[in-house]
């Protein structure tokens, strides 16, 4: 019954400490570029988007296909290091303690 005790207790910090980080990726803001530069858009830790940044030269030509590609391919850039920063900040919280697959914490 003590280990059991302990158990709970080390779950309810863990829960604690996972609230603190939903707040703090709420917070936290990652960017992705492409064409060099010409596209830049920035998420914030959650994975919402909260600038989209487009160097006009882009809307010079007649090729929307390409400027769609560069949205494209700076939101995925950002997204994976919203992935990345979430992921590090997980394994501060769980003490590197592997999660089963599927849950995919925080949201």
């Amino acid at each position: 019954m003590k280990n059991l005790g302990k158990m709970m207790k080390q779950a309810q910090e863990m829960q604690g400490k996972m609230a603190e980080m939903q707040a703090a990726l709420e917070q936290a803001e990652c960017s992705g570029q492409s064409g060099g530069g010409l596209v830049s858009v920035t998420l914030n830790g959650k994975g919402n988007m909260k600038s989209l940044k487009i160097d006009p030269s882009i809307f010079n030509s007649d090729d929307a296909e390409m400027a769609e590609d560069l949205i494209v391919a700076a939101f995925n850039e950002a997204k994976r290091k919203v992935e990345e920063h979430t992921q590090s900040e997980m394994a501060k919280i769980t003490g590197g303690m592997q999660l089963p697959d599927g849950l995919n914490l925080p949201f």
